[in-house]
């Protein structure tokens, strides 16, 4: 089973709960026959695909299920309505966006906060600037990786020049103070 059918079983599991959470004090079971047959066999599929999949992905799918069990009803609306989207965008953007998150998955736990952190930024941004910044992404993400090297080559003389004028700035100022304070001792010893 590929991951995508993988993230699809997990978020078709994760809507039964969801689904039924209006029917609070029913047994699984209970639960399970007062679906449609169509919606029973569709779970029974949905079972059996989970039980062919190896140990480590089958605990890592009811790891997830049981996460969003103990999500507040508000976030499990969010989770509830951002499914719903992911399922109503065309199949090559869900195909993108599948990527994206696997990429991301594939980050350290340190540049998974830094993108979260990066993200937050863009998000509180004043519309204006949070226009600049997305079109700048849009510009990065159509450029080669050969203008991308560059670009970042760009970036970091310009970040070097930028040390540089401040260390030369700070220089300057600590030169200034040098002078004024051997000014002061030459007006006190004169004095």
């Amino acid at each position: 089973m590929t991951s995508g059918a993988a993230l699809a079983l997990l978020v078709t599991l994760a809507a039964a709960p969801a689904a039924s959470r209006a029917q609070a004090g029913q047994s699984a079971e209970e639960r399970f026959r007062s679906l449609p047959p169509e919606k029973q066999e569709e779970l029974r599929r949905r079972y059996r695909e989970l039980q062919q999949l190896p140990a480590d992905e089958r605990q890592r799918i009811q790891d997830n299920v049981a996460r969003l069990n103990r999500m507040t009803p508000d976030e499990q609306a969010r989770v509830d309505e951002n499914y719903r989207r992911f399922r109503e965008m065309p199949p090559e953007q869900r195909q993108k966006v599948l990527q994206q998150w696997h990429r991301f998955r594939s980050l350290s736990p340190q540049e998974r906060e830094q993108l979260r952190e990066s993200l937050r930024r863009v998000m509180n941004a004043d519309p204006g600037e949070r226009r600049q910044i997305l079109e700048n992404m849009e510009r990065w993400e159509r450029m080669t990786p050969e203008q991308r090297e560059e670009a970042r080559q760009r970036f970091r003389e310009q970040r070097q020049e930028r040390r540089q004028e401040q260390k030369e700035q700070r220089r300057e100022r600590k030169q200034e103070r040098r002078e004024r304070h051997l000014e002061q001792r030459e007006r006190l010893r004169r004095n």
